[in-house]
C-alpha cells in the first residue's frame, strides 16, 4: 500500500464527525472542523435515494452515501415529506456519512438575476429545505452540474452571478458551530480546453476566495483515464491549499459508449446461441427486456477486452485522487436506475456499466437482494 494512501486511511479511521444544529442560530463564518483529506469512498445514487438499501451497502462495506435533491420539487412536494431528504436524514441517523448536491436546473429557463423578485423566490424556497439539511447532512454541495443543467448562452457571469448569489445566502443561514461542510459543486469534462471558459475560471476564484467553502465537487466522466489526471491538474491549483475535493460521480461512460457497436465477443456468442453479428448494446438490450443469470452477465463483460481491461478503474482512479493528499470524499455511481435504461440504443450513454449493483439486467439473488455487476465490488470493498 503506498505510503500516502496508508496515512489517508489512518486518517479517515481516526475521524469522527459530530452533526448538530439548527436554522434558529447565528450565522456561522465556518465550520467548527474542517472536512480533511479522508480519501474516503461512498455509495452515489443520484435522484434516486428512494432506492437506497442498507442490504447493499453492507455487502459494499460502504459508509457514506451520496444523492442530489432538486430544488423545484419543493413547490409541489413539502421538504418534509421528500422521499430524498427523508432518506438522507434516515441514512444519517443510522450512523451513515452523508453528501447531498442542491440541484438548480436551468436548461429551459434563465438565471434569475440577484436582486429580482424571482431570485427572491429561489431563496424563499431554499429556505424551506435547508432547516432540513443543516444538522443532519455531513457535506452540503451547491449546485449538482451548474454548466451542464443551465442555458449554452448564460454559462458566463449570469451563472456566476447566481451561483454566488445562493452559496452567500447558503452561508448565511448556516447556524452557528454547525459541522455541515460546504463544497461548490460540480464541474464536468475540465478535461477539454474549450470548457476552461471565463466562467468556470471565476468560478474557481469564488470557491478559492470564499472561506466558508472547503473546496470543490467534480464529475470527471471521461473517455480515458489519462483525462482525470487533466482535471486534476486543472482544477487544483486554482484552489486555496488547505482546501479538499469531492469527487460524488465519475466514470468511463464515454468510453463504454464508444464500444457498444462493438460484435459480441465470439466464445461468448456460442457459449449462448448468439450470431457472431451481435452487438454489445443489443444484448445489452436483451438484458434489460430480461435479466440475465450473473454468470452469463459476467461472461458478457469480462470476455470483452474493452471492458475486462478496465476492470480496476474504480481502484485506480481513487489511488489517483488519494495520492493528491486532498481528496476529501468520492462518490461512485452504485446501482442501475431506469433513466439508465429507459429508450436503450446504441447511442445512449451506457451508464449501467458503472454501477456496483447490477439491479436491473442481472437476476436478483436467492435472498431477493440486487446481484452485485461484474468487476466492481470487490475493489469497493478494497477501498473501503
Amino acid at each position: 500500500m503506498p505510503r500516502v494512501l496508508n496515512r489517508l486511511l489512518t486518517v479517515a479511521g481516526a475521524l469522527v464527525l459530530v452533526s448538530g444544529g439548527s436554522l434558529s442560530g447565528a450565522a456561522a463564518t465556518t465550520p467548527t472542523q474542517s472536512l480533511p483529506a479522508l480519501g474516503a469512498l461512498g455509495a452515489n445514487y443520484n435522484e434516486n435515494l428512494d432506492q437506497l438499501d442498507y442490504r447493499e451497502l453492507r455487502t459494499a462495506r460502504a459508509s457514506w452515501v451520496r444523492g442530489f435533491y432538486v430544488l423545484p420539487e419543493a413547490d409541489t412536494v413539502p421538504p418534509a415529506q421528500s422521499e430524498t431528504l427523508r432518506v438522507i436524514r434516515q441514512a444519517h441517523e443510522r450512523g451513515y456519512k452523508t453528501v447531498l448536491s442542491l440541484k438548480f436546473p436551468k436548461t429551459n429557463t434563465s438565471f434569475p438575476r440577484p436582486g429580482s423578485a424571482e431570485m427572491a423566490a429561489e431563496l424563499a424556497r431554499l429556505d424551506r429545505v435547508l432547516p432540513l439539511v443543516f444538522g443532519t447532512v455531513d457535506v452540503v454541495t451547491i449546485g449538482n452540474e451548474p454548466f451542464i443543467e443551465s442555458l449554452p448562452a448564460e454559462r458566463d457571469e449570469h451563472l456566476n452571478d447566481f451561483y454566488e448569489t445562493i452559496a452567500r445566502h447558503v452561508i448565511e443561514a448556516r447556524p452557528a458551530n454547525s459541522v455541515t461542510h460546504l463544497f461548490m459543486g460540480a464541474l464536468n469534462r475540465l478535461d477539454l480546453p474549450q470548457n476552461r471558459t471565463p466562467a468556470v475560471e471565476r468560478y474557481l476564484r469564488f470557491v478559492r476566495e470564499t472561506p466558508e467553502l472547503e473546496g470543490v465537487d467534480l464529475h470527471p466522466h471521461v473517455a480515458e483515464e489519462a483525462a482525470i489526471q487533466a482535471f486534476l491538474d486543472y482544477t487544483l491549483p486554482r484552489l486555496r491549499p488547505g482546501q479538499t475535493f469531492l469527487v460524488t460521480e465519475f466514470s468511463l461512460v464515454w468510453y463504454w459508449q464508444q464500444h457498444l457497436t462493438d460484435r459480441i465477443p465470439a466464445a461468448f456468442a456460442r457459449r449462448y446461441g448468439y450470431s457472431p453479428d451481435r452487438q454489445v448494446w443489443e444484448v445489452i438490450g436483451d438484458a434489460v427486456k430480461q435479466p440475465f443469470p450473473a454468470r452469463k452477465w459476467n461472461d458478457l463483460l469480462s470476455e470483452s477486452p474493452w471492458f475486462e481491461s478496465k476492470k480496476h478503474f474504480l481502484r485506480d482512479e481513487l489511488e489517483r485522487f488519494r495520492a493528491t493528499g486532498r481528496l476529501a470524499v468520492a462518490t461512485y455511481g452504485f446501482r442501475q436506475i431506469p433513466s439508465m435504461t429507459a429508450g436503450w440504443s446504441a447511442t445512449k450513454a451506457p451508464w449501467l456499466l458503472n454501477s456496483v449493483f447490477a439491479s436491473l439486467t442481472v437476476q436478483p439473488r436467492a435472498d431477493a437482494m440486487s446481484t452485485p455487476g461484474y468487476a466492481w465490488i470487490d475493489d469497493f470493498r478494497a477501498l473501503q
